[in-house]
């Protein structure tokens, strides 16, 4: 009896054992797309002043681009800005972000989480469109958002369901990225400097590989190349950090960025409804 009860034992010692070393949970296949129309493009612009405090870019004229993303994690998705307001002069898309996703057959409540870069008007101006979406915003954008007073520059009005409290936001606190989805697939990375919250996005692409979705970190390839900061961002030291942080995490993993704002930047990705893998 005593050799059946130890054989007995170790076969549950042993069991535990199996278990405690057993295969990780695989991620769930992750995929991007780059929403075509979220603002309409103005005529190109002289960058020099006003996207560089050092006046880097002498003669430098670019016509910037409105971009917002979507990505398909498994069968959940998660929107990364969301553009223009259908109601902004001059600047507005041409089609509604509701109605660019119904290309794609996916509804505003299936669109689980929203990220938002940050509290500027063309990366938030369709958010009102997703209540049912669980909203990922650095906490110093959040604050500056619902603050009693927001101020000049805080596009705070598209936010009111979650203001309210009838809409689900989680604030991220600075110096803390999110793993948005638990399995290290899709990360808000903490970038602040252009402002006090500002976020990036990564995602961990099966194919294509990493991807950073800059937001704005930085605003063009040259601004990249050269650690260039523009005249009204928030925090000087902090741009810089950022950048080179990106830099960092896209060498070691061998990775791509991809600049929200930057025409140049639109091909990295498939003409939607295709997406990368």
């Amino acid at each position: 009896m005593r050799i059946l009860t130890h054989l007995a034992t170790g076969a549950i010692v042993l069991a535990g054992l199996v278990a405690g070393f057993a295969a990780p949970t695989l991620a769930a296949d992750v995929s991007l797309a780059r929403i075509p129309d979220c603002g309409t493009p103005q005529a190109p612009i002289d960058v020099n002043q006003r996207f560089s405090d050092t006046y880097a870019f002498p003669g430098l004229k670019l016509q910037f681009v409105y971009s917002c993303y979507v990505i398909k994690h498994g069968d959940e998705y998660m929107l990364w800005d969301t553009g223009h307001a259908m109601t902004m002069p001059n600047v507005a898309p041409k089609v509604s972000l509701v109605d660019q996703l119904a290309k794609i057959n996916v509804t505003p409540q299936q669109i689980k989480y929203v990220g938002i870069s940050h509290y500027h008007a063309d990366h938030t101006g369709q958010i009102s469109s997703f209540p049912k979406a669980t909203l990922l915003i650095g906490t110093r954008e959040w604050d500056a958002i619902s603050a009693p007073k927001p101020a000049e520059g805080v596009n705070y009005k598209p936010f009111e369901s979650w203001i309210k409290g009838d809409s689900k936001v989680e604030p991220l606190p600075l110096g803390l990225d999110k793993d948005v989805f638990g399995d290290g697939s899709v990360i808000v990375l903490r970038t602040p400097g252009h402002t006090p919250g500002h976020s990036s996005l990564l995602v961990k692409l099966e194919q294509m590989g990493p991807v950073i979705l800059s937001g704005d970190a930085v605003h063009f390839r040259e601004n990249y190349d050269s650690d260039g900061v523009p005249a009204f961002n928030y925090d000087r030291a902090q741009t810089v950090a950022s950048i080179e942080r990106m830099k960092k995490i896209l060498a070691n993993l061998k990775g791509t960025i991809i600049i929200q704002h930057d025409a140049r930047d639109i091909g990295k990705l498939p003409e939607f409804p295709a997406f990368a893998k």
